[in-house]
């Protein structure tokens, strides 16, 4: 077991040392998935990096945090899935802020979501669709998560979950093509949105 496992045990276990004494092995990867999770996001984003790690890893060992982690691999997709909703709450914060929560969604062109820049409205509707994906097949939501949020290959999204990686591969691909179809019939109802000009 690494220090990095131990750790974790020591946490979940109740140890008020071992969060202190964790941050500092995990912080790099930490740093390095919100980079790579605002990379994606619209510019004029107000939060940085560093407060991004800060607010997802106190949600993780903080004092409210439930603390339960198989391994180290589980810890990060955690990681990632605490800074998608931090991401997710400030889109709402913002368009309910701005707009009065009356925007529409953009429907998505391509149907691989790992690689699009998401907007406020589109980082909405791929929750939103995550969210009803994971209510029918939550093995392949975890999935989606760990490639989309973590930024997981295929081989390491499949150690995490314990399945082969031509299992993870048949589940990616039947998971981008579900949440494309749901994304895009939840903006057809909407209707299209009107393109913002750019300063």
């Amino acid at each position: 077991m690494n220090d990095v496992s131990q750790l974790l045990s020591a946490i979940e276990q109740g140890d008020p040392h071992a969060a202190g004494q964790l941050l500092p092995l995990v912080y790099d990867e930490l740093r390095r998935l919100a980079a790579q999770k605002l990379a994606h996001e619209s510019p004029g984003l107000t939060l940085q990096p560093t407060e991004l790690v800060h607010e997802a890893y106190l949600r993780l060992v903080g004092p409210d945090a439930a603390r339960r982690w198989d391994d180290r691999g589980h810890f990060f997709a955690a990681a990632a899935e605490a800074m998608q909703r931090i991401l997710v709450e400030n889109a709402r914060r913002k368009r309910s802020r701005k707009r009065g929560g009356g925007r529409q969604r953009q429907p998505l062109k391509d149907v691989d979501l790992a690689a699009t820049e998401t907007d406020d409205d589109n980082l909405l509707a791929i929750d939103e669709a995550l969210t009803k994906f994971a209510a029918k097949d939550r093995a392949k939501a975890e999935l989606v998560k760990l490639r989309f949020f973590a930024g997981c290959t295929i081989d390491q999204a499949a150690r995490t979950l314990g399945i082969s990686a031509a299992t993870a591969d048949r589940w990616w691909t039947y998971a981008r093509a579900w949440l494309h179809q749901e994304i895009n019939r939840d903006a057809a109802v909407s209707g299209p949105r009107r393109k913002k000009k750019r300063k």
